[in-house]
């Protein structure tokens, strides 16, 4: 089953909690046991999974990636979002979380959140979920 999510971001660089939405297209599957692979096809937005019981965390990544990574660099590439292309490289376009009891096997305090780097925007997640047989 292959699952799409749009998601609109309100910020430049911003990291969305879409947890509860892959959990959904994990329910809707039907699926008791497998894999679910999260994959951004955006090349200035990615994946990752954190700890979502803090907010601060979230704050602390994306202000101490800007430091690692600033807007700003004397970059060459002509659209001038250099930043964002890296950031989201650094990240990563995709997520594999496994499945059992038709449930997300995440850590007690791990989320999955897509991360902007070049918004706002309209953006989409895919989601595939495989069963085991």
């Amino acid at each position: 089953m292959l699952k799409e999510i749009k998601i609109q971001t309100q910020s430049h660089s911003q990291l969305i909690d879409i947890t509860r939405h892959v959990s959904a297209a994990v329910a809707e599957s039907g699926a008791a046991s497998g894999t679910c692979y999260i994959f951004v096809p955006h090349t200035t937005a990615g994946v990752t999974i954190n700890e979502n019981a803090d907010p601060s965390v979230v704050t602390d990544i994306l202000k101490e990636t800007a430091k690692i990574v600033p807007w700003e660099d004397n970059y060459k590439h002509m659209e001038g979002n250099s930043a964002a292309h890296i950031k989201a490289s650094m990240m990563g376009f995709s997520q594999i979380v496994l499945i059992e009891s038709s449930r997300l096997v995440l850590g007690t305090w791990q989320g999955i959140y897509f991360c902007e780097f070049d918004g706002p925007r309209n953006r989409k997640v895919l989601i595939k979920i495989m069963e085991d047989k």
